[in-house]
């Protein structure tokens, strides 16, 4: 008896993300936020209020990069989900902070290195969040460890200038800052357009370590 068998193989399906990569908002988000932050702290905007940072610290590097990490929860992205579910409360965090206690602090002139102390404690409290989250970008790529390297920098030397009353100090956290701001961005364009094209077009680097 001759047996005739089909030896036809169709190729396994691939496993497709049911949404969309949200790293890249995430990480605009966090950039566009602390660039407006970092440049006043730089002492940039001489011919500006200085709070263009207050309502987007609430509706863009709060609220979505807060959806951003509640997304990445769907991705099943643990790292990217406490990332921006962490950044995205802190920056709502720091606009109901300024709104319903700094506010209150800085109109009296005797209350006012209460604030600076106070956001010294804040920057504090995140930049030892942001040391084991940096430390863990090492398995994710270069790009993604650059934004939290620049940051950790960032908040150490903001919250030193804070709690010493150093405005040469915050002005310097203040350049940092942009520069953290920027390799966001450039972090955040890559997403945008390897996800559109589907592999990797702009460099972001490969993981420092693996397993």
């Amino acid at each position: 008896m001759t047996v005739n068998e089909d030896r036809t193989t169709t190729p396994a399906p691939v496993a497709v993300s049911p949404i969309a990569d949200p790293a890249p908002l995430g990480l605009a988000a966090f950039a566009l936020t602390t660039f407006l932050l970092s440049a006043f702290n730089a002492g940039w905007m001489t011919h500006a209020s200085g709070l263009a940072w207050w309502s987007y610290a609430l509706a863009y590097g709060g609220l979505v990069q807060l959806l951003a990490g509640m997304w990445e929860f769907r991705n099943r992205n643990v790292f990217g989900a406490t990332a921006f579910g962490t950044y995205g409360g802190f920056w709502i965090g720091l606009f109901f902070y300024v709104q319903l206690v700094g506010s209150k602090l800085l109109a009296h002139p005797a209350t006012a290195t209460l604030f600076d102390h106070d956001v010294g404690w804040i920057l504090l409290a995140f930049a030892i969040f942001n040391t084991y989250m940096m430390l863990w970008a090492l398995a994710v790529n270069w790009a993604v460890f650059a934004v939290f390297l620049t940051l950790e920098a960032t908040e150490i030397i903001l919250f030193a200038g804070n709690f010493a009353l150093s405005t040469g100090t915050i002005k310097l956290g203040g350049y940092v800052g942009v520069l953290t701001a920027l390799v966001a961005w450039y972090t955040s364009a890559a997403g945008v357009f390897n996800g559109m094209r589907g592999r990797a077009v702009v460099p972001v680097g490969k993981p420092i370590i693996s397993d």
